[in-house]
């Protein structure tokens, strides 16, 4: 699969481990950034050019983090077509995808350590959408809030 993700200082530790198994596993990686740890540096300016590339379908699913993950997520949903999701647990990382289409997940560098990470990141990887009825019916709403204007 091919895996887009971006980091900022916050995240920017867990982002190298998180390539690095990605590449051992066999994933193509695009790295969106930090390529250096930058302690002043700005999650929009990695996370914006991830969550395009995942909207636009060049990545087929992107992993954004950040501190906290806050930032990142809310950075992410943004951008049209994206369904950036802050996870903390396994569950919700393969749910997150089945039922909800979730095509970016959001870590927070502080608060997850590498191995939980890793769990969460081959949860999110091998879950595939349901297509299911009621899940397709939800997202049109939720697109419908996008083509609204405010």
């Amino acid at each position: 699969m091919r895996i887009g993700i971006a980091c900022d200082h916050g995240g920017f530790e867990l982002k190298e481990k998180l390539a690095a198994q990605l590449r051992e596993t066999e994933h193509e990686v695009v790295d969106f950034g930090a390529r250096q740890f930058m302690p002043d540096d700005d999650y929009p300016d990695f996370v914006i050019p991830l969550a395009r590339a995942v909207a636009a379908g060049k990545v087929e699913r992107g992993l954004a983090i950040c501190g906290s993950g806050v930032g990142a997520s809310i950075c992410a949903n943004k951008i049209k077509g994206i369904h950036a999701g802050l996870i903390e647990d396994h569950f919700s990382a393969r749910q997150g995808v089945e039922d909800d289409h979730m095509n970016i997940l959001c870590l927070g560098g502080r608060t997850v350590g590498p191995a939980v990470a890793w769990d969460l990141v081959q949860a999110f990887l091998t879950a595939e959408f349901s297509q299911a009825d009621r899940h397709l019916r939800r997202l049109r709403k939720v697109a419908a809030l996008e083509s609204e204007k405010q």
